[in-house]
């Protein structure tokens, strides 16, 4: 099958919501190559293996690349990008002297390329993520997530992904039900688990994620504990966990609920995740961009969150959020 690959050179500030861009636009699988060079640091403090090669790709851009069915029209997608990349401003983001191009490619020319570049990669003392394709021989007490992310977000490399799974791992110490929003290939859900989480619960409004996330789920043999449903956390809600579920599903409120997402997603439903915690609850909000830190901590204490923490990798934040105890339901 062929496939048109749209190209986006721009900022790596803006390749998340630009790749997001695409998935709107009917992409039916997005890669982001970003710049690697001598200069560009590499955290190895946890044994993390890095193949990826050098390239020519200035500091601070990356090429975001979907690549759309060969019935579909480049030129509406190119034309769409067009209006929308002058907008970014508006949202805090700047794609910088960005170009688009399109080009036509076999299917087997990107749906498996980028696996070379995903080996096992250490995200925290204790946590590990392997692709299911790689061997790898795990240390004792070591927790591997199995990952094959296939056409959705998730393969724990980018700090916001990280940040994620490091915050769950101070915030869970056994028995917990967790909601996983945008839970995208499933990766955070699978890691509530392996820490300790009791029940996961993890929902995305993208069918190529629930597909992706559903299969990660079989993959690592969680299937049992891990409900993965087309929905957003409104839905739930309004859902509020109908009768015909199974009777191990998580039903709010739970302890823990998690979001790595653009932080003009996670401002939309900040009230909702207030309404499925217990008293006492965690939040632990991820994706949020350093222009966005003040406004994603406004709309918060305006729920009436407690800020516990804040935890940083590169320019990206996430907040663990606590709802207070004496909170009734």
């Amino acid at each position: 099958m062929r496939w048109f690959e749209v190209t986006v050179f721009a900022t790596e500030q803006s390749q998340e919501i630009i790749a997001n861009y695409l998935h709107e636009l009917g992409a039916g699988g997005v890669l982001i190559e970003e710049s690697w060079s001598p200069d560009k640091p590499r955290d190895t403090s946890l044994g993390q293996w890095y193949d990826k090669p050098l390239n020519d790709i200035p500091a601070g851009y990356a090429y975001i690349r979907g690549y759309f069915p060969e019935d579909s029209d480049p030129d509406a997608v190119i034309s769409e990008l067009e209006r929308l990349l002058p907008g970014l401003p508006e949202f805090g983001f700047d794609a910088g002297e960005y170009k688009l191009s399109v080009a036509e490619v076999d299917e087997e020319d990107w749906a498996h390329a980028w696996k070379k570049y995903f080996k096992p990669i250490a995200v925290s003392d204790r946590l590990t993520i392997k692709p299911t394709w790689e061997e790898y021989e795990p240390r004792e007490g070591e927790l591997i997530i199995e990952l094959d992310p296939g056409m959705a977000f998730g393969t724990g490399t980018h700090p916001t992904t990280a940040l994620c799974l490091r915050t769950l791992e101070s915030a869970i110490s056994g028995g917990e039900t967790v909601i996983d929003v945008g839970t995208g290939s499933g990766i955070l859900a699978i890691g509530a688990v392996r820490l300790g989480a009791s029940r996961v619960l993890a929902v995305d409004l993208d069918p190529v994620a629930v597909t992706s996330a559903t299969q990660n789920v079989e993959l690592n043999g969680l299937h049992d504990v891990i409900e993965v449903r087309q929905s957003d956390l409104l839905g739930v809600l309004r859902e509020g966990e109908a009768a015909s579920r199974a009777e191990n599903a998580v039903r709010p409120p739970v302890d823990i609920v998690v979001a790595n997402i653009l932080a003009e997603i996670i401002l939309l439903f900040i009230s909702d995740v207030m309404e499925v915690l217990k008293p006492g609850g965690i939040y632990i909000a991820s994706g949020i961009y350093k222009n966005k830190e003040a406004d994603v901590e406004a709309a918060l204490l305006a729920a009436g969150f407690d800020i516990i923490d804040k935890v940083r990798e590169d320019d990206w934040i996430a907040f663990v959020a606590g709802k207070p105890k004496g909170d009734a339901e």
